[in-house]
């Protein structure tokens, strides 16, 4: 089909990231609570399991060559999402398990937990793959938009109502939940993608080049080895702050517990916000510059290096420092690199040799759970080693969001080597976001 998926087509494939994001919320907010508060465990259990998540990322490049060597993406969609289902309830039985027997809940739990990394691994690269091949040029930036914003919904939707029920709590009501959630997930996914690569993509080229090969291959391909250099990095500018902005914000400015997740849902307010601010301008003006993929790229680095700035100064500039404005500044620009990033993503992948498309997303995919992964890792490390050097806990809170700050200018270094589309209409890909984006109601987590 000369045009790609139809709109219809792109939003079903959306809700397998929704899906998505309905089992993996679960993971990484209910069981992580229920470790640390009713199991009484160190935080470093659950921060270690999801580590285990975050590694297994790193295969992402074999999975995409495997998709790429049978030349179907929906089988490893539809495997990779069995997989983290089934991963998704064994961590919940594994959690249930550990209240009664610890060591052989947290061996189960190791277990499901590589499960869910390769399962979300196997269905998520194979799924972006589909769309960079099936969408048409004009459109990749809206997809990424779509597909990003259908996942944030998952965590949206499926967060408030597994509270509602887990109330009275106990392990069997957990593996309820869980389980009744993995089911759902799984169904969707499966009647999301069903048809849609048969109808609307052209058949894709098989692989037949061992993997090595086709791996040093993409990894030759200069614009391939770049991006993936600024993935990682700018990735990791991205996560570093997440463990670290509340208690930030509860020592220097005495926040409660409950300012400072209000605080985080500010920022995350301000990711929604330039998203669609993004989409405005695009729709509006866009044109070589305004519609310009690397620009907002760049835009949002930068934007986002100024804010994690600002929120250093903002521990020695006392509590008339305006701290709520620089985290929805810092959304704000997040916002912006992240779908810039994404369409970028898509169309690099989308230009490739069709035979290398899954490798080649496979390797930036590795390059985002590792670093994500390691970000949140580094950022802690590094304000527990900087509070034992300096006498004033603010100030090694205040040196890592500098350091982020300035990776998130090499970030943008890099980006304005990125290569540009190749074609007015892929440099107008946000402008098909902005239309479509401003039509629907986003809501962020």
């Amino acid at each position: 089909m000369a045009s790609g998926f139809s709109w219809g087509q792109i939003a079903r494939l959306g809700l397998v990231q929704t899906a998505l994001g309905a089992v993996v919320v679960l993971i990484t907010s209910t069981i992580n609570r229920v470790m640390v508060v009713e199991l009484a465990l160190p935080a470093l259990v659950p921060g270690g399991l999801l580590g285990l998540h975050y590694a297994v990322q790193t295969l992402r490049p074999r999975w995409g060559y495997g998709s790429d060597r049978h030349g179907r993406r929906t089988p490893w969609i539809v495997g990779g999402m069995a997989a983290l289902c089934l991963g998704g309830f064994g961590t919940a039985c594994a959690t249930a398990l550990a209240a009664h027997h610890l060591a052989a809940g947290l061996a189960l739990a190791v277990l499901a937990f590589l499960t869910v990394g390769m399962g979300a691994g196997a269905a998520g690269t194979s799924l972006l793959v589909l769309l960079s091949g099936g969408v048409a040029e004009g459109r990749r930036g809206a997809a990424a938009t779509i597909v990003w914003v259908m996942m944030i919904a998952g965590f949206a939707v499926t967060a408030p109502l597994a509270g509602h029920f887990l109330d009275p709590f106990s392990g069997a009501r957990l593996m309820a939940v869980s389980g009744t959630v993995s089911v759902l997930a799984f169904a969707v996914a499966c009647l999301a993608v069903a048809g849609v690569e048969g109808r609307g993509a052209a058949p894709a080229a098989v692989q037949k080049a061992p993997f090595g090969a086709v791996l040093a291959r993409v990894l030759a391909e200069p614009d391939a080895r770049r991006f993936t250099l600024f993935i990682f990095v700018s990735m990791l500018a991205y996560s570093a702050q997440e463990l670290i902005l509340e208690p930030y914000a509860g020592l220097a400015f005495a926040m409660t517990p409950g300012a400072t997740t209000k605080l985080s849902g500010l920022q995350h307010g301000g990711v929604l916000a330039g998203m669609l601010g993004v989409a405005a301008v695009t729709a509006g003006i866009g044109g070589p510059v305004f519609g310009s993929l690397r620009l907002w790229t760049v835009a949002g680095c930068l934007g986002s290096g100024l804010a994690l700035l600002a929120i250093a100064a903002a521990a020695s500039a006392g509590p008339g420092f305006p701290l709520r404005a620089a985290v929805f500044a810092l959304g704000l620009a997040n916002g912006v690199y992240a779908v810039a990033a994404i369409g970028t993503m898509m169309g690099l992948a989308g230009r490739g040799d069709p035979a290398e498309r899954g490798t080649r997303m496979g390797v930036w995919g590795a390059a985002q759970g590792v670093a994500f992964g390691a970000g949140g890792v580094l950022g802690t490390l590094c304000v527990d080693l900087l509070r034992l050097a300096v006498a004033e806990p603010l100030r090694a809170y205040a040196a890592v969001f500098t350091a982020e700050a300035v990776l998130f200018g090499i970030s943008a270094a890099i980006a304005l080597r990125l290569a540009a589309p190749a074609s007015p209409a892929r440099e107008s890909a946000l402008a098909g976001a902005a239309r479509l984006s401003l039509g629907t109601g986003f809501e962020a987590r």
